[in-house]
């Protein structure tokens, strides 16, 4: 334990003196908070390269892809509850139903979730959070903020997790029974999902700025259902301003 924290303690140092914030009149306009959340993303770097990027990778390597595909699919059908309530709460009535059309026939028919029956029966998937429920009914715009531990958030999806969290069993079994195997399986099957991306992250100019503008692209295309402004290139390109160049 001793040697964990001071492999993260030392990473993190190593993590500030290269993360540099832009000036004020240069950040990005949701992103007002930008060498606060550049200081909790260095501490996160540090914590995942210290201890739950080996551990990902530990699993990933002697883990069957058999065994993986169902971990993932057992923690997908356990979200499900929490998914249905959240379209419910969005008035998307024919969404709801494929999803308990889903969790229905995954959990009898797929052991608990660990098979993706469902799927192979062509019903459709649909993903629904609290942060996209708060953004539905108005809370369109709000401020990146970098969590400790957690990743990449907003000021409205950070209240959102919190809600998302009191009827999940894996953070409940975790807060109220004091058991942690299950969040924690979870959690490492998560980064195990990430691994792939290590390599265009490590090679990235600023690792901050590529993973705030590709989370809060990814974000606002998930929270407007895809229907995100997209800059008219075309104008762009036939400005008269190029004729300066």
């Amino acid at each position: 334990m001793k040697r964990a924290i001071g492999l993260v303690l030392s990473a993190l140092l190593l993590s500030a003196c290269a993360t540099t914030a832009a000036p004020p009149e240069d950040r990005h306009p949701d992103d007002p908070w930008e060498p606060f959340n550049r200081s909790v993303y260095a501490f996160n770097s540090a914590a995942d390269r210290a201890v739950l990027r080996p551990v990902a990778r530990g699993y990933d390597k002697v883990t069957p892809q058999p065994v993986k595909r169902g971990v993932s699919n057992f923690f997908r059908n356990l979200r499900s509850p929490v998914i249905m309530v959240n379209l419910l709460l969005q008035g998307r009535g024919s969404d709801l139903e494929d999803e308990f059309q889903r969790f229905l026939t995954n959990t009898i028919y797929g052991v608990g979730g660990l098979f993706d029956v469902a799927s192979a029966a062509d019903i459709d998937k649909h993903e629904s959070d609290f942060g996209q429920t708060l953004a539905s009914w108005g809370w369109q715009d709000s401020r990146f903020v970098m969590l400790p531990l957690l990743g990449p958030s907003t000021v409205r999806d950070t209240w959102g997790r919190a809600a998302d969290t009191l009827p999940d069993p894996a953070w409940e079994a975790a807060f109220r029974q004091g058991s942690w195997g299950l969040l924690g399986l979870r959690i490492v099957d998560l980064r195990a999902g990430l691994l792939p991306l290590d390599a265009e992250l490590a090679a990235a100019f600023d690792e901050y700025t590529l993973i705030r503008d590709g989370w809060m692209q990814r974000r606002q295309f998930f929270v407007t259902g895809g229907e995100v402004d997209v800059p008219d290139y075309d104008a762009w390109l036939d400005d008269d301003d190029w004729d300066d160049w």
